[in-house]
């Protein structure tokens, strides 16, 4: 049986998972140079309005079902009674359509309003209705995916993603290059477009390859209340994010039209949104491949009672997000101008890279975090923390925007993730009994700060690409914070130990 067989460990499967990821992040990346080279910045701006509407409908018509899938089966197969999986799989197939199905009427009916009012442009409501055809297929791709992740079919998706990332991006360049032009209208279109067919290609994929699984049989067990319980927290949660997400989306670019220290509102959003942020978030494609693998894994391990490894996977993984987001946010500091210049010829996009670049080491730690708590069911915790800080965005948006421009958005987008990040970091350290030392973390960010004023000497960005690893390297050993038990434990990683 597939789903008996030995486990992949779970750090070849990030692995795995983190290659895949940066190859579809590094043609992602290029794919939006070629978009902002072919629309221009204004017209990215009117593109990310649109994908964040359709963003929002997507994460309300998927109601956590794909978080939901995951940790039942997690749980299950934790509890080794994989006979019950195809019930599961029944009852969250079912809550998807019902969910998706609504959500897709809705968006279909009101795209017009929405464009008017919302986007500001109503030539967008055909691209939205587009939008609401594919929302089913792709909020089921959610829960076939999630299945498959906590299965330990890691190697399936990844063949699977690649399959649909490679026909999504060839049929929407074909017809951004002959149909849409210049027109950022059109350009909506056939992304949406291009993104719904490969959904259709992964959700038959997958559908086929469930159905040629021997999967055990079984009884049918109740399903529902386990469903509701895990899935609503979570759909209020992602539901509530993406609305407010999308708000402030579509107010940042009006509040900043107050602002007299900047003529061309939309394009500073987009320059933002559209170029800083895909760069800035290229690099943890390894954390969120870790992080999908964590969230099955800690509900396994939760199910089996084995407090002492989710102590462990805790503590391991908050240290590596931090090295590794100090590591990243350091490099991307240091390059944020030949980086910018070269993939979309930009000065004000280095700058805003530059500064944000300093928030990665939190943003890279909040997305384990996040992960981390929601694997250990505390899904509940997670609702009321995305609506505190959200709002906290909106006010703070509504006010600063006019005052202060786009160091106003940096400022509330500072504040708040922070806000965020620290009341989850509290959650998780006290359900899984962790403690962590404040010393050790202000310790390795005064290292990454020395070494990189140590690597700006360097006379061109290639070598200070290769100095601040090496120099942040040699500080945390000096400092006592890698040591040779972390030099142990990356040995048994490699030796499968």
């Amino acid at each position: 049986m597939i789903l008996l067989r030995k486990a992949v460990p779970i750090f070849y499967s990030a692995l795995m998972l983190t290659g895949v990821n940066l190859l579809l992040r590094f043609v992602s990346t290029s794919f939006q140079v070629f978009v902002s080279a072919k629309i221009g910045a204004s017209g990215v701006g009117l593109l990310q309005l649109v994908l964040s509407v359709g963003a929002m409908s997507v994460t309300a018509g998927m109601a956590g079902i794909r978080t939901t899938t995951m940790y039942l089966t997690a749980e299950e197969l934790g509890k080794k009674r994989p006979q019950n999986v195809r019930w599961i799989l029944r009852s969250c197939f079912l809550f998807s359509i019902l969910a998706a199905g609504s959500m897709a009427l809705l968006l279909y009916f009101l795209a017009p309003q929405l464009s008017a009012h919302w986007i500001g442009d109503a030539r967008t409501t055909s691209a939205l209705r587009l939008y609401a055809c594919l929302l089913p297929i792709t909020c089921l791709c959610g829960v076939m995916t999630g299945y498959f992740t906590a299965a330990n079919r890691i190697g399936t998706l990844a063949a699977v993603e690649i399959a649909e990332q490679a026909l999504s991006l060839t049929v929407t360049m074909l017809l951004l290059t002959f149909f849409a032009g210049e027109d950022p209208v059109r350009a909506c279109g056939c992304i949406i477009l291009g993104s719904g067919l490969g959904n259709v290609l992964t959700l038959i994929t997958l559908l086929i390859l469930r159905a040629l699984q021997k999967s055990p049989s079984g009884s049918p067990i109740p399903v529902r209340s386990r469903l509701l319980r895990c899935a609503i927290p979570l759909a209020l949660a992602d539901d509530l994010k993406a609305g407010i997400s999308t708000a402030e989306n579509l107010m940042v670019p009006k509040r900043l039209a107050l602002y007299m220290g900047d003529m061309a509102p939309l394009a500073a959003f987009g320059t933002v949104s559209g170029m800083v942020f895909p760069v800035l978030m290229f690099p943890a494609a390894i954390l969120f491949a870790l992080a999908e693998l964590l969230i099955p894994e800690l509900a396994r391990c939760d199910a089996a009672g084995s407090r002492r490894r989710i102590r462990y996977l805790t503590g391991r993984t908050l240290k590596v997000a931090l090295l590794y987001g100090l590591l990243c946010g350091g490099i991307l500091y240091l390059l944020s101008e030949p980086l910018c210049l070269s993939l979309y010829g930009s000065p004000q996009a280095a700058r805003e890279l530059q500064r944000y670049a300093l928030l990665a080491p939190m943003l890279y730690c909040d997305a384990m975090t996040d992960a981390m708590t929601k694997g250990l069911g505390q899904q509940t915790a997670c609702v009321r923390y995305n609506i505190f800080t959200s709002s906290l965005d909106v006010l703070f948006l509504y006010l600063l925007l006019p005052i202060w421009g786009m160091d106003g958005y940096f400022l509330s987008f500072l504040v708040t993730h922070l806000i965020n990040f620290l009341l989850s970091l509290r959650r998780l350290l006290r359900i899984s009994g962790r403690h962590i030392h404040l010393s050790r973390p202000v310790l390795s960010t005064l290292c990454a700060v020395l070494a990189a004023m140590l690597s700006s000497f360097a006379p061109n960005p290639a070598v200070r690409t290769v100095t601040f690893p090496i120099s942040f390297f040699c500080l945390l050993t000096l400092c006592g914070i890698i040591g040779k038990a972390d030099q142990r434990w990356l040995l048994g990683l490699i030796r499968k130990k």
